[in-house]
């Protein structure tokens, strides 16, 4: 268990510096600035590039949510969900203290209330989308990501493509969410920004908890229903790529 959770943590740092960090240091950059698209793809590829690195040690779920709903679909034992979900949450802690060190090295940095890509709603949300939006929105897209992850991974799924489609799913989903929520599904990686920043967006730290794992449980659920049979890809137990 141990390699595994360092697998996570080191996964979960990645996805943190490289999505959010993205949107910090690299979405509002004058004449080249990446945008909303960029920002979408970041997150995708950090996804995308540990899941072939290390989905083979731990299943690269990087994500509370991803293991609680692999669990709702029977692909992870609930003793080992307790390890993950700390090695994800320290990991994008660490991650948000090295992009806030990294931001604060820009002369005139000032940090705001939606500082360091920070998940938000009402006055935090991008678009100034209400809780209820933003609740929805995470159940449902983090949803849909656990069915992705889990038909992808399955046995008679085309092998050796699961990272592509996971990727790109969380893609897509930045690509609909960043206006709502600045997307999180992921409630470690909406932890490390929100205790950075505090105010707010820590107090609201909650909906970025309960309305993804509900969404992922929510998923993986569905998936065993959808999918009775299904069986993951032989690699580890409980790993999903």
């Amino acid at each position: 268990m141990g390699r595994k959770a360092a697998a996570e943590f080191f996964g979960t740092f990645w996805l943190v510096l490289g999505g959010c960090g993205s949107a910090v240091l690299s979405a509002a950059f004058p004449d080249v600035g990446i945008g909303l698209l960029g920002v979408a793809l970041a997150f995708g590829l950090t996804v995308l590039t540990m899941a072939y690195s290390i989905g083979h040690i731990s299943g690269c779920h990087l994500n509370p949510a991803v293991t609680v709903g692999l669990w709702a679909g029977g692909r992870f034992p609930a003793r080992d969900i307790p390890a993950y979900v700390v090695a994800q949450v320290v990991g994008a802690i660490v991650a948000a203290f090295v992009l806030y060190f990294i931001a604060s090295g820009q002369a005139g940095f000032e940090m705001g209330p939606t500082s360091l890509a920070v998940n938000g709603v009402d006055q935090q949300s991008p678009g100034g989308y209400s809780m209820q939006a933003g609740i929805v929105t995470e159940v449902v897209l983090t949803a849909f990501f656990l069915m992705i992850i889990m038909g992808s991974t399955h046995t008679s799924a085309p092998a050796g493509f699961a990272p592509i489609a996971i990727g790109l799913g969380l893609t897509l989903i930045h690509l609909i969410s960043i206006p709502v929520t600045n997307t999180s599904v992921n409630p470690a990686r909406s932890t490390g920004p929100a205790l950075i920043v505090g105010g707010e967006a820590l107090r609201q730290l909650w909906i970025f908890w309960v309305a993804p794992i509900a969404g992922g449980a929510l998923g993986g659920f569905v998936y065993r229903w959808l999918s009775p049979d299904q069986v993951a890809k032989p690699s580890i137990e409980g790993s999903p790529v």
